[in-house]
C-alpha cells in the first residue's frame, strides 16, 4: 500500500496510533510527550501528515514539512503491533524522497532525551547528532542527515 497524504478520517487513527507508540516514555518524561498532543488535524490542512496505508487500517505516519531551509521530519510513529516490521523505515526513506523532490539537501528532526531507542535507531538512518536543548519544557536531541545528490 502507498504512503499517502492524510485526511481529515484518519485523524482519529493517527491520534491512536501516537498515543500507543509513545505512551511507554510518559513515565519515562515525567508528562506526555510533544507528539501525543499535537494538533493532527492542523497537520493535515497544512498537508504535512502522510500515512503508510495498510489494508487493514493506518500502519504509520509521518509529519513533515519545510523548516530553516532544510525539511523538518516533527514526527513518526508505528503502530505498535506493527513496528519491527519495516514500517518507521519505510516512512523515513518517504522523507528522503520528498526532502530530494522538492530539492532540499539535508533533514532534521529531535527526539527527546529519554527516548533512547532513537538515539540508536537514527544513526542507522544516517542521521548525525548535532545538538542537545532543553526547549518547551523537553530535553531534546537534534539529529541532522545530509543527502547526497
Amino acid at each position: 500500500m502507498p504512503i499517502r497524504p492524510a485526511t481529515t478520517a484518519d485523524v482519529l487513527q493517527i491520534a491512536a496510533i501516537a498515543n500507543a507508540a509513545y505512551d511507554i516514555y510518559v513515565a519515562r518524561i515525567g508528562k506526555q510527550p510533544a507528539p501525543m498532543i499535537a494538533d493532527f488535524a492542523t497537520h493535515v490542512i497544512n498537508q504535512e501528515i502522510f500515512v503508510d496505508d495498510a489494508i487493514d487500517g493506518l500502519a504509520g505516519f509521518i509529519v513533515l514539512f519545510p523548516k530553516d531551509g532544510r525539511l523538518f521530519i516533527e514526527n513518526v510513529a508505528v503502530s505498535p503491533e506493527r513496528q519491527g516490521q519495516g514500517n518507521g523505515r519505510r516512512l523515513f526513506a518517504f522523507a528522503d524522497a520528498e526532502a530530494q523532490r522538492y530539492e532540499f539537501d539535508r533533514l532534521f528532526l529531535y527526539t527527546n532525551i529519554h527516548m533512547t531507542e532513537n538515539l540508536d535507531f537514527y544513526p542507522k538512518l544516517g542521521y548525525l547528532e548535532t545538538h542537545r536543548v532543553h526547549e518547551d519544557g523537553f530535553h531534546r536531541i537534534y539529529f541532522e542527515k545530509r543527502l547526497t545528490p
